[in-house]
């Protein structure tokens, strides 16, 4: 079961998203972003990343999604 906010069980594919459930996941990111507003866009984008970060439970990776998210900017 799935509501607005999450991404359907048919958008995985082994523990990766599939391109529909990674376009799903950007709509939300990016219609979050325009909610918080331009004055709070980066502390959001902070406490994501936070809450992520524990989801994932493991530093050494977030790391390296931090090390690839800062290629090619």
């Amino acid at each position: 079961m799935t509501n607005a906010n999450s991404v359907p069980s048919s958008a995985l594919e082994g523990n990766a998203l599939t391109i529909s459930g990674l376009e799903t996941v950007y709509d939300q990111l990016a219609t979050a972003i325009d909610q918080a507003g331009q004055g709070k866009a980066e502390l959001f984008l902070v406490k994501l990343a936070l809450l992520n970060a524990n989801a994932l439970a493991d530093s050494s990776v977030f790391a390296e999604h931090v090390e690839s998210a800062l290629k090619d900017l």
